[in-house]
């Protein structure tokens, strides 16, 4: 379940599968394989980066990005908004809310997501830069790509919140190693979930 899923640093992820599926690509260092599908959270840099965008591109891609921000991608981008699903090339591909509840940087109104992906019937969870919300207790997934640096998403002690809602039975964490947290707070996060959730923490491709 775990082993297609490639960490490349910070919220950046690459899925292999019959496709390659690429999320919030951003400081791709190494050569890596064409993108067949990228989904992009939210126009923040760190997430929308054109210069990597660039690096992974190829005449087939598939764009599919938080709404208010499609038309800064040039090729074929479907805009979504939370809530929507569509499928691409035979991946379902469900766009949840993603916000912050106490803090400025991501908040509701922008129209941000994550992503819930099923690939080989595998359903996956971009959780986007969020803080713990509702509408985690809707999503049904198997693995979740949670953020725990904080700051500007949620912490450690609050994504084990988060798991507590969603019930995943593996847990990456993200959004630490780059601009905020540190392998701590991945730790952290794994001293807390419940027993029947298996934290996996990834070496960063990077």
């Amino acid at each position: 379940m775990i082993g297609n899923i490639h960490w490349l640093g910070h919220a950046s992820f690459r899925i292999d599968n019959d496709l390659i599926i690429y999320i919030d690509p951003w400081r791709l260092q190494k050569v890596v394989p064409a993108a067949d599908i990228v989904l992009v959270t939210h126009g923040h840099s760190d997430h929308l980066s054109p210069e990597d965008l660039a690096k992974i591109t190829q005449p087939d891609t598939v764009f599919v990005c938080a709404r208010p921000y499609a038309n800064t991608i040039e090729g074929n981008v479907r805009p979504i908004s939370p809530g929507e699903s569509i499928e691409v090339r035979g991946i379902g591909i469900h766009a949840v809310p993603s916000y912050n509840t106490n803090k400025p940087n991501h908040p509701k109104s922008a129209g941000n997501v994550g992503y819930v992906v099923t690939v080989g019937g595998v359903r996956i969870y971009h959780a986007g830069d969020t803080d713990v919300i509702p509408e985690m207790g809707d999503i049904e997934c198997d693995v979740a790509l949670l953020p725990v640096g904080g700051k500007y998403t949620m912490d450690a002690k609050e994504a084990v919140e988060a798991v507590r809602l969603i019930e995943p039975k593996i847990v990456v964490p993200m959004h630490w190693g780059a601009i905020v947290g540190s392998e701590h707070d991945a730790e952290t996060l794994a001293a807390r979930v419940p027993k029947s959730v298996q934290v996996v923490t990834l070496e960063a491709e990077v």
